[in-house]
């Protein structure tokens, strides 16, 4: 593998190491304002949002909550207008992967790409697209309460490795999990990532639908005794699916369960949070993913089939009341 392909095309032409962030939410935000504190790192940040992308050019991209920082970040509207660079961070919803990774395809050819997504098949969407594709998973969360701020609320680790059908080299996956490191997110580099990434979509899978559906909170979700009973029955199934796939969580959900009950019983899931928006989940990588990879290895998910169409059927609600049909 090329120098460039293992994410080094900077360190080796002797400038900085280039990172492009694409989407700067919370997740995005974080991301590209930590790595950009970080000595030799430059961060280009995409999103559509022109007040937040006008206010970071303009000011850099503050950090307030656990963290008290600004960093300058490059922050474009347009993709096309990136350089060539060493990495790339996908932090967009599920449904944007695609389009956003292809608006940044040139500037990213010879990159390690690391998808810090929800759910399952962000990396095969990404691995369509360029080359050199790491999995990840992360349990950092913020809040984007205005323009040119992302507010950083819980801290944890993220972990990476390469995505197995077309994976970034190690030592470019060690280089991006060093630098975010240094920056003051706590990454690993993995030689096998799916654990994580399974362990934290069988918790949300579990709960987050529930919580869409009844317009509870995750911990309200987790202490009603029917619901917490589909809670189990969803991780039941879930797990059944890991087994036949050769993944081996690396938490326990119980104990994912009881600290949502303990640590975090206000906290609105991002699916209710779309759902109270009127705007798309990310079902279909969610509860969808899991169905998806129990139908490929011979595993039943009736409950996470069920869970994905009534999602989905609310999400048709919305459409429907927008465009009545006259009967």
């Amino acid at each position: 593998m090329t120098a460039e392909a293992n994410g080094a095309r900077g360190a080796t032409a002797g400038g900085p190491v280039r990172v492009a962030v694409l989407g700067c939410g919370a997740i995005g935000s974080l991301y590209a304002a930590h790595l950009a504190r970080v000595d030799g790192v430059e961060v280009w940040a995409v999103d559509p949002w022109a007040e937040h992308v006008a206010a970071i050019a303009e000011h850099g991209l503050r950090v307030t909550g656990l963290a008290d920082f600004t960093a300058p970040v490059h922050a474009l509207v347009d993709a096309a207008e990136l350089p060539p660079c060493d990495f790339g961070v996908v932090a967009t919803k599920a449904l944007h992967t695609s389009a956003a990774v292809t608006a940044a395809r040139a500037a990213l050819a010879d990159a390690a790409v690391v998808s810090v997504q929800n759910g399952l098949g962000n990396e095969e969407v990404v691995a369509e697209i360029v080359p050199h594709v790491i999995r990840g998973s992360i349990i950092t969360a913020g809040a984007v309460p205005e323009p040119g701020v992302v507010r950083y609320d819980a801290p944890g680790d993220s972990w990476f490795g390469p995505f197995e059908p077309s994976p970034a080299g190690s030592d470019a996956i060690s280089t991006l999990a060093r630098l975010l490191t240094e920056g003051g997110l706590v990454t690993h580099a993995l030689a096998d990532a799916r654990g994580p990434q399974w362990t934290k979509v069988v918790f949300n899978a579990a709960t987050s639908p529930l919580a869409a559906l009844t317009g509870l909170t995750v911990g309200q979700v987790c202490v009603d005794p029917g619901l917490r009973a589909q809670v189990q029955h969803l991780i039941d199934e879930a797990l059944a699916v890991c087994a036949a796939e050769g993944v081996e969580l690396t938490r326990d959900p119980a104990a994912s369960v009881q600290e949502a009950i303990d640590e975090a019983f206000w906290h609105k899931p991002s699916m209710l949070q779309d759902v109270l928006a009127r705007r798309r989940t990310e079902i279909d990588v969610l509860n969808g993913g899991i169905a998806a990879v129990g139908a490929r290895v011979g595993v039943p998910t009736p409950l996470h089939d069920a869970m994905a169409a009534l999602v989905r059927g609310l999400e048709s609600s919305w459409d429907a009341a927008a465009s009545p049909v006259a009967h």
